[in-house]
Formats: structure tokens, sequence, C-alpha cells
């Protein structure tokens, strides 16, 4: 089955244009849907973004449903956020703790309150102690107001009123990152939030620095040190909003994924319960159930069974109802036949109702002749009351055809109660029926009653307990089966009132009574619209129905379809959701609420320290998944090393090897970013390296690889700048010196900004995609370790001279701790102590502080990766079902009901008394019967209750079903099997009439192609006589078939929509059951019109002569004896049939 376009997934990328579409189906088997447009948004404030970072959802209610999901997504990020503000508290108690005095006690205080706050709003939103409401409104407001106040609490308070620019900038990038990655709000307030902190940050820290220097401001140094902080913040939010695009694109796929999963979940429960409700109008439950199971069998069970499937189940103490409609041939001519299936569509629709009313189960309707059972397949005592009461309310129904037509047809009914053998025979065609002496009991108390009367036998009347008066019936008289079994009937006396309180004393409902019947469908219904076929004419109309509301009484034969899934109340709560947007959106939300509430990635689905998945196969598949958005982390590598250079320059102007590095490492850096935008514009690249970078983002060593090399570079670069640095350090100066500004150059002025840089550094590797945490983890610590020791080794005294200069310049007075003798450094008087922790190991530390909140972050983001990931296999899996469950139910009707008709009742929703039918000018018919069987057949135990004698007669038809599978015959359609009857027609499928011929109108075929699906009946006939002869070897049975054939027009329909019956009518029909029912066993009678169309195909006759037909008079008839030679196809190729003689001379 091919599948569905909708189904594709968006790309994502920068390659965007206005709008793109999303197609979400709903039927997979069809590629039409719905389709969701994501348009550009060109008002508010995000303008100023790039046209392929403001994507939208088209509704507005789509889009508003999705910032609410994607707000929800970004709880658990608030809480990593939380972990920062926690750590950044840790960091200050720590650096206060260490070079504790009494200056440190209000930064100390300071840090412990913004601890414990951040501890107390952890437990909060992780319990969700708090208000949905106020969780998603203030929470991330206050979150930000917190850490903004701790890092200029900390700026204030910590530093000994001698501030230098660059104080605290690099967590001010730190948190202004983080708020871009964590904070669940739309991209617009994060934006804003991020740049009044960073301007505040600007200005604070610039009037602070510039009041304190007041008489040594160098005020070029202090500009150059601000634009630094400017390009160290802007740097961070423009990766922050490249983050922040990247995971509302991740989110946006994974929400149409989730619609996707809603749609599918819906159209498998609308897909199962169509299959249902068909299959439970034509098989009873029980039936139904064991053909699903034994469907979903392994081939290799199948073949261990010694004889085919048959489900045959015995009922005892049912009552059995025929009703047949009296002057149904006046009726026929009194209407077309388009009417005619109209009139019988109406009728029998108003029978099955009746039939749910009084808890019958229909079995068959046999043209005009319709017959139930009640108490099958569940018991009930009143079984032979609720037959009496429907054959009654029949005959009452039936009036108002009489009323309307002005004929004189009228309802016969026969109840007989008994015992039956239910179920089904043959391979194909599946319709349920019931076979034993009980039932022919019941066929002939119908054609032994009388019009307008109720006949019942004996076995029916003692059931009743007086519940009916009645009268002898005399059943004998009027056939002499009953006669010849000495069985007595009697026909029900029953006035209305009676009719009435029977009802009522049962339980029914009054309203189906045949004084309460339905009534007639409106006069004026709409005329048949009719459309060409290349062999008839389809109609399809539509009775509209007057009852309005009908009271269902419950019946155990068509319960109502079981839930199978946990959305299936989701589906019933909504008829059709593509025309209800809001209520769609609604059952979306409560999916997605659903979704998220399971623990999808749990410790037995992933190893805890590694989180890979514990399925080596899942693992693999993960692995292998692309990731369309690694160019855009790549080119975080490159805005992150142009920021680097930017700030180097304005800190060392002279100093060339920055000039060199930026120029080696971006160009490096581009090419590592185009090789990965390769796979994602494959049109814009040479294909060879669309290959290579294809193979790079499925091949996870080569992936982690190229992450590596583009922090690698970033490292590199960093390092070799701070090393050169060193060119300039001269030694240590003295510290009663008054050092001069020009002294003051470069890295020696401002070394901390090189760990500011290294922070960029660590924001570029949580930006990389498709690397796993522990990959990460590995390459931040390069970054840290690197920096780590060139500050505590290479740089130990340039920061030994940079925190003594900037105290000196302040006159800050140097305290003396002994217990602080650890941090005293070589350059400084033994006894002298900082009033700070020294910078080489505030920096370092800071750095460590940093890796850790990272890696705490992307072991989050790994998680939500791979729960992502099993959402969309759960997607992916549920499409899959899609279709097994469209195969299944392909299956299933396509063998109770033709394929054309098939797709009539499975392709739309259809109103309860849609008609369908289709009119045929050339069709052949056949009926071959297996006479002998009824002496074959007994009831002894020997024989199972006649089971095993039911078992032989389904391995016949199921041979002669196996037959429809040889290619010749693909035109012949299984019509039906009427007991040991096998009912077949040639040319009835609406696109192929004749083997090889496709489509067009017959005028433009010669006669010898209109016919050959007549010939290849044929073909079938007596390819039927040699399965049963190989039968009866192989059986020792003596069984032979009487067949009948005719060709001619027929109409061919569905009677009964709630329970559809497809058969067809017409003289033709007529006329090939005569042949069968005036033909002798072993031979295939036809009549001259049909010899004479034959025989041009060399098939050989032998004249019977004229015999008496019922309703037609003397017809001269043929016996079919066999055929020549081989059926010729029109490409020419040659098929012989075992019953075919081939001339060799």
């Amino acid at each position: 089955m091919p599948r569905n376009q909708g189904f594709s997934e968006p790309e994502y990328s920068a390659e965007y244009s206005a709008e793109y579409s999303v197609s979400l189906p709903s039927d997979p088997d069809r590629g039409g849907g719905r389709t969701h447009e994501i348009s550009v948004r060109n008002s508010g404030s995000c303008l100023c973004l790039p046209r392929f970072m403001r994507l939208t959802f088209v509704p507005e209610s789509l889009e508003n449903l999705y910032q609410t999901y994607f707000k929800r997504q970004r709880h658990e990020t608030l809480l990593v956020l939380v972990v920062f503000a926690a750590l950044f508290d840790c960091y200050v108690v720590v650096m206060c703790a260490v070079v504790y005095s009494k200056d440190m006690l209000a930064p100390l205080i300071v840090a412990g309150i913004g601890l414990v706050l951040s501890i107390i709003l952890f437990v909060l939103c992780k319990k969700g102690l708090l208000p949905d409401r106020v969780t998603r409104k203030v929470v991330p407001y206050l979150l930000w107001l917190l850490i903004t106040a701790q890092i200029f609490s900390y700026l204030g308070l910590n530093f000994a009123q001698a501030h230098a620019a660059s104080d605290t900038v690099g967590w001010q990038a730190f948190f202004v990152f983080s708020f871009f990655i964590t904070l669940p709000l739309s991209l617009s307030p994060i934006v804003i939030l991020s740049v009044v902190s960073c301007v505040v940050h600007t200005l604070v820290l610039g009037v602070t620095v510039a009041q304190q220097q007041q008489d040594q401001l160098n005020g070029i140094q202090l500009l150059r040190e601000i634009l630094a902080n400017i390009f160290l913040y802007l740097c961070a939010i423009i990766v922050g909003i490249m983050s922040y695009y990247m995971a509302d694109r991740k989110h946006r796929k994974a929400f149409l994924e989730a619609r996707q999963s809603l749609e599918v979940k819906m159209n498998l429960e609308e897909q199962s319960q169509q299959q249902e409700n068909l299959m439970l109008s034509i098989l009873p439950k029980h039936v139904a159930d064991e053909m699903l199971k034994d469907m979903k069998k392994d081939e290799s069970q199948k073949d261990q069974q010694q004889f085919n499937t048959m489900y045959m189940y015995r009922h005892e103490n049912v009552s059995i109802l025929f009703a047949d409609i009296v002057g149904f041939t006046q009726l026929s001519s009194a209407c077309s036949a388009q009417e005619l299936v109209k009139l019988l569509n109406e009728l029998f629709a108003r029978f099955d109702k009746l039939a749910a009313k009084y808890h019958q189960l229909r079995i068959k309707i046999l043209g005009d002749c319709y017959y139930c059972i009640c108490g099958l397949p569940d018991y009930r005592e009143d079984h032979a009351v609720c037959s009496i009461l429907m054959g009654l309310a029949m005959v009452e129904a039936i009036s108002y055809v009489r009323e309307k037509t002005k004929t004189g047809v009228d309802m016969r009914v026969g109840v007989h109660t008994g015992t039956v053998l239910g179920g089904v025979l043959g391979q194909k065609r599946w319709q349920y029926d019931v076979w034993s002496t009980d039932v022919t009991v019941a066929n002939k108390m119908e054609s032994g009653g009388i019009p307008g009367r109720v006949h019942i036998s004996q076995s029916t009347m003692d059931c009743l307990k007086g519940e009916f008066d009645v009268e002898p019936g005399d059943g004998g008289s009027r056939c002499d089966y009953l006669d010849e079994k000495g069985i007595e009937t009697y026909l029900i006396i029953a006035s209305k009132p009676e009719v009435k309180k029977t009802a009522t004393q049962n339980g029914l409902n009054g309203s189906a009574l045949p004084n309460g019947a339905p009534t007639s469908s409106k006069p004026n219904s709409p005329a048949l619209i009719e459309t060409k076929e290349p062999n008839g004419n389809t109609t399809v109309s539509t009775s509209e129905e007057t009852e309005e509301h009908e009271t269902q009484a419950d019946n155990p034969s068509f319960p109502n379809p079981r839930r199978r899934l946990h959305l299936q109340d989701l589906a019933d709560r909504v008829v059709d959701a593509s025309e209800d947007e809001h209520e769609l959106n609604q059952l979306l939300n409560e999916a997605l609420l659903e979704r998220e509430s399971a623990q999808v990635v749990k410790k037995r689905n992933t190893f805890l320290l590694s989180m890979r998945f514990m399925d080596p196969e899942m693992e693999t598949r993960y692995s292998v998944e692309k990731e369309k958005q690694s160019g855009a982390a790549f080119s975080c590598s490159c805005v992150v090393l142009l920021c680097t250079a930017l700030v180097e320059i304005l800190i060392d102007p002279g100093l060339m090897t920055n000039y060199v590095t930026f120029v080696v490492g971006e160009i490096l850096l581009l090419v590592l970013t185009v090789c990965s935008l390769a796979a994602i514009f494959p049109r814009a690249f040479p294909k060879k390296l669309v290959a290579f970078s294809t193979w790079i983002d499925r091949t996870r060593w080569a992936r982690n690889t190229w992450a590596m090399l583009a922090i690698f570079i970033l490292v590199m670069a960093n390092v070799v700048d701070m090393l050169s640095c060193l060119q300039y350090y001269t030694g240590p100066t003295n510290r009663t010196a008054v050092v001069e500004e020009e002294e003051l150059y470069g890295c020696l002025a401002n070394p901390k900004y090189y760990n500011y840089v290294a922070v960029l550094s660590l924001i570029a590797t949580i930006m990389l995609v498709q690397v796993s945490h522990m990959v990460k983890l590995t390459l931040m610590l390069l970054v840290t370790g690197a920096v780590a020791v060139i500050n505590l080794y290479a740089w130990c005294p340039i920061f030994d001279e940079y925190d003594h200069r900037r105290f000196r310049e302040h006159d800050v007075p140097i305290i003396s701790l002994e217990k602080m003798q650890v941090f005293s450094s070589p350059g400084l008087n033994g006894t002298d102590r900082l009033p700070l922790m020294p910078s080489k190991y505030s920096m370092t530390v800071m750095m460590f502080i940093m890796m850790l909140s990272f890696y705490y972050f992307s072991r989050h983001v790994e998680k939500l990766a791979r729960t992502l990931f099993l959402w969309k296999i759960e997607v992916h899996d549920q499409k899959e079902r899609v279709y097994e469950m469209r195969r299944w139910n392909e299956a299933l009707v396509t063998n109770m009901l033709p394929e054309h008709v098939a797709r009539h009742f499975l392709g739309s929703k259809k109103r309860d008394e849609e008609l369908y039918s289709q009119s045929y000018d050339e069709i052949g018919v056949m009926f071959a019967s297996l006479p002998n069987f009824a002496d074959f057949y007994t009831e002894e135990s020997i024989n199972n209750g006649g089971i095993e004698c039911l078992r032989f007669l389904n391995e016949i038809i199921s041979d002669f079903d196996s037959l429809l599978d040889n290619p010749k015959f693909r035109i012949i359609t299984k019509i039906k099997t009427i007991g040991s009857t096998y009912m077949a027609a040639s040319g009835v499928t609406p696109d192929v009439n004749t083997n090889g011929f496709t489509g067009s109108n017959k005028e433009e075929k010669s006669e010898k192609e209109r016919w050959q699906h007549l010939a290849d009946l044929a073909d079938f006939a007596l390819a039927m006589k040699d399965t049963l002869t190989n039968i009866n070897n192989q059986s020792f049975n003596n069984f032979m078939l009487r067949i009948g054939m005719n060709k001619g027009g027929v109409l061919a329909g569905v009677i009964g929509a709630r329970k559809p019956h497809y058969d067809i009518w017409g003289n033709t029909v007529n006329v090939a059951s005569r042949m069968e029912s005036t033909g002798v066993m072993g031979n295939i009678q036809v009549v001259e019109e049909t010899q004479a169309i034959l025989r041009e195909y060399g098939f050989r006759f032998v004249r019977r002569g004229p015999i008496f037909v019922k309703g037609k008079g003397e017809l001269l008839t043929f016996f079919l004896k066999g055929r020549d030679k081989p059926a010729a196809f029109p490409n020419g190729s040659f098929v012989t049939l075992p019953h075919q003689v081939v001339d060799n001379s």
C-alpha cells in the first residue's frame, strides 16, 4: 500500500520560503487531508528577525495551542535555570567564605538567601505546588528578577570598592544565554529581558568604574572594555536566539507529529469502527472475532491445518423466521429496475430496524425473501414471542409498499423453532447462513403460509405459552413437505391492542409494533443520480428517514465497538474532527498532556549514566537519526569565533596573533559549516559534497569527530591568543611604584576577558546537535582544562600582577590573614593578602561551575531528544498500525463485498439508508448446485449433528473459491452461496469487462472481445466440474454439479445499507436460476442465445431441446460439454485448463 505523502517530515532549515505546507491526512489510503500552513509573521516585535525565524502556524488557534505546548515543554528547562542560579549562589558563597572578613558578610548573606530561595522555588515547581497560571506567567519573570538581583548584589558588595569593567561580565553573558535556552516564554520577552539586563549591567558597571577612577580614569581603555562587554553580550544574545530558533523548530516538528499521532489514532478508530460495523452488519460478532484471529495467524500455522477453516457453531432452541414478498413478480413489472432496488432497500432497511427492536439476527436476503433468527448467538427465553412480533410488524410494514405502488403485494411469514448450525462456508464472499432440518422446515412454513398472516409450527406454539391466540394453519394442504413430515401448523390471531400488551410485557418498545410501524419514506425522495461506467450505469440515491429518533434496544449480536486505545474516548467525542478545528485542537491539547504525563524515558529504557537505550537496535536507529539543524549549530561556532576576535581586538588591538587565529579558524569553521549544510540544501551543492555531508550526519563517529573539530578550533584559537600575551609580560613590578598608564597594555590590563571568551566556547559546545552529552562533556572539559592550566601556570604572574595593581590603584588596604597563606602570590609580600579570592582561582572556578551547569543542561537536552525520538517512533508505529488495519479491513470487506462496492462503503461516511446500485448490459450469470448433497446431509451424532457434513461442503466451496485466484478468472465475481448452491457472475467489475480489455466504450470492441468474460465464466463452470471430480476421487463420493448459465443485462447493487447485502437482479438472473433448477445433474444448461455466443469460443454443445420454464414458457436449451481449444488472450498468451483439449497436430 502506498504511503501517504502527508506523513513526510517537514524540512526545518534556513531555506524556508514564505510558507510551506504540512498535509495531515484524514485517510491513510489517500493523499488528501487537511493542510495547515506555516506562514511568516509580519507583525509584532520579531520583525527584526530573518524571515525563516518568524514562522507561525495558521490558523492562529493552532499557533496559540503550539505556544502553550512549547512553554509547557520548557517548564522542565525552567528548573534547569533554577539549578544554574543555585550553582551561582554556591559560587558566591565559596568565594566569600574562603577569604571571609567583615566585608564579606553582606554578600555572603545575600548569596545564602538567594540559594534558599532557589531551593524553595525548585521544590515548588518540581512538585507542582504552584498554580499552573502562576508557574507559566509569574515564575519566569520572578526567576529572571532573582538572578539579576543576585548578579548586581555580587557586583556591588563583593569587590571591595575596587571595581573593574570586567567584573561579573562572564556571569552576565552566561545567564543571558541561559535565559534563551530555559525560560518558557516567547522569543520577544526573552530578548527584551536580556537586553534590559545587559544595558543596565553595562551602565551600572561603567558609571561605577568611572566614579571610582575619577583621577586615574583612562577613558579610551574604559570605552574599549565596555565595547568588549557589549560584544560578549551580543554574542550571547545572537547564539541564544539561534538556540531558541532551533528548539522552536524541533518542538514545532514534534507538535506536528503529535497532531499526526492524534489524527492517526482517530483515523485508526474510525477505520476500526467502520470495519467492525460493516463486519457486524454481515457477520455475527463471535464469527467475526474468530475470522480476525485466524487472519492474523502466521502462514506456517495455516499450513498445518488439514482442512480449510470453517466457522460453524451449533445453536439450539432458536426461532427461525422466513418472510417472502407475495406478488413480487407483479411489483417488478410495475417498477423500473432502479426503482425496484430502491424500494427493496427501503423495505429491507425497515425490516433491519424491526430486527434490532425484536432482537433478531438477520441471516440473509434472497431476492425478495428475508429470513432471520432470534436467540442467536445469545439465548433468549422469549425468542418465539419476539419472532411472532417481528412477523406481525413485517406484515404491517408491507402495507406501505402496497399503498405506494397500488399493487397487491403482501408478506407471507413462517416461523419454526428448533436447532440450527450457523456460520460461514468457503473462503470468499463470506455471508453468514444457517443450515439444519429445522431451517428447511421454517422455509416450508413460509412457502406453505398465507399472505398477510404469520404461520407457525407446533414447536413454536409450544414456546409461546399462550401469549397469542391462534387458529389451525392447515399447512400440509399447501405444502407437501409439511404434509409428509406431519407437522402441525397454526396461524396467529392478534388484534393490535393484544400485540401491544404482549410487547410491553416482554419489555419491547411499542413504537415498532404493527400499529407503530415506521412510516413511509418521503414520496419526493431525490431522483436517481446516474454516472456512466464502462459496462453500465452507476446509481447512488439516498432516501430520507422520517424517524429522527429511535430507541435502540440492546442487541447482543450488534454490540458497540470495543475500546482499543487509550484515546478512544477522544474519537467518540468528535463526530468529524476534520470539519471542526476548535474541537480537534482541544483533543490535540489533551493528547499532548497525556503524552507528556507518561514517563517515556525511564531507567528501564536507558542506562542511567550514558543515557543510551538499553535496546541496541533502538540506539542504532537513534544514532542514525538525521538532524536538520547541524548546519545552524556550526554557524554558531562561526559567530562565537567572530565575537571572540572582536573582543580580543578591542582588548589588545596590537596582538597580531588574534588576527591570524581569527582568519584561519573562521575559514576552517566555514568549511565545517558548509559540509554540514550540504545535506540540508542538496540542490545548492555538488552531489559528492552532499553525499559526504549525508554520510557525516548518519555516522555517529564521523558526526562526533566533526563536532570535536569545531570546538578544537575555538579552543586552539583561544589558547594560542592567551599564550601569545606572555610576550608582553616582563616580570613583577615594584609594589610601591606608581604604575604608568602605558604599562597597562592588552591582556596584562584585562586578563579576565580571555576567560570570558572561553565561556563563549562552552556555549558553542552545547549548541552542537546529534552529539551525546558525554562527547559534549569531553569537549567542555577540554575547554575548561586548557583555560585552567593557563590560568594557574602560564598566566599565574599575570593574574597576580593584575590583582595587585587593581587594589593598589583604588587604595584598598591589603589585609593579612594567616589562614589564607594558601592563596599567597609569588609576586606579593609574604604577609600581604588580597581582600578577594585571587582572579586566577575565581576565573577557574567560574569556568568549572559553568561547565557543570552546561553539562546538566546537556543531559536534559539529550533526555528531551530521546523522548521526542520515542514519540516519533510511536507515531511511526501508529501509522503502521493504520496501514495494517487498512489491510485487514480491505481483506475482510472484500471477502464480503466486491472490491468496488467495498470502496464505496468505506470510502466515505454513508447515511443509514444510502443506496448503491449499478446497471450492466452484458453480464454472465451462473448457478451451480449440488442436488445430491441433501441426501448426504444428516444430523446424526456420528456427523456431530451435521457439522461434519457441512465441513465437507466447506471444502468443496473453498476449492471452488480457490479457482477464482487463477488470473484467468479475475473477471468472475462470486455473488453468494445459497445452501449448497454457488452463484457467480462475470463482467460486474466496473473497470474491466473482458480479459485483457479495459475501459472505453463497448462500441469500440468486437463482439468476441465484449463477451470474453462469458467464455471465462463457462471455463470456470467446467473447472468447477473438474474440481468436484477430483474431490470425489479423493473422498470416494459421487457428488455432481447441476449448472445453469445465462447472459444479458442485470442490476447489481446493495440493499440494506445498515446491513449491506450485495446481489444482482433481473430477468437474466431469473433465467440462469431456472436453467439450474430445470437442468440435469452433471450438465451445464444454457439457452439458445448463450449457446450461440459461446460456440464462437470453441465450446461444444449438445442440444437438449425445448423445456418449460416457469414464467417464460418453453425455451430451447443446450448442454455445454467442453471446449476444443485453449482460450486465447489478447496478448497472444494461452492458458490450458484441465477440461480443455489441446490439438497438437
